[in-house]
């Protein structure tokens, strides 16, 4: 009798450490500005609020993320129905968590122009990233009440699968 008991306690000793070995780490993925690094591809859209309405606002563009943080980019954006090309940089910090924040530069010719406080999240694998403007500053002072969603996929070139 003692001889069964023992068996019976050594197996659910067996199985509950397989299975507990099975369970998913609640680390197993982290970010970092490394996992994150790369060419990306984007979207913005929503809404600028001034004092005489609403104005709404898109872009698209794509930028470079080096792992030290530094970003570069341009974008084609369409303010109330008038487009302009502009360029961005940037300075992003990324979190394990894969939340993180960034500060923009947008440029036109060569002249800043505003800057922006960007809060997101990295997913599905940091292949995407979903954002929100925080705050836009224009670079004679006024900072202008938004609402701005970004989405970005990365971009993989056949250099970059290989």
């Amino acid at each position: 009798m003692k001889y069964k008991n023992g068996l019976t306690l050594l197996a659910g000793l067996l199985l509950s450490a397989v299975a507990l070995s099975a369970a998913p780490s609640a680390h197993a993925q982290q970010c970092s500005l490394a996992s994150v690094a790369g060419k990306w591809g984007y979207t913005y859209t929503g809404t600028l609020i001034l004092p005489t309405g609403t104005v709404p606002v898109a872009a698209v563009g794509r930028f470079t993320l080096d792992a030290s943080g530094n970003l570069t980019g341009a974008q084609t954006r369409n303010n109330g129905g008038i487009s302009s090309q502009e360029t961005i940089t940037a300075r992003i910090s990324v979190n394990a968590d894969c939340t993180g924040t960034g500060n923009f530069n947008v440029y036109q010719s060569g002249q800043l122009v505003r800057t922006a406080a960007l809060a997101f999240v990295f997913d599905d694998d940091s292949r995407e990233l979903r954002g929100i403007f925080e705050s836009l500053t224009l670079t004679n002072g006024p900072s202008l009440p938004v609402v701005i969603t970004v989405e970005a996929k990365r971009i993989f070139t056949t250099e970059e699968n290989d």
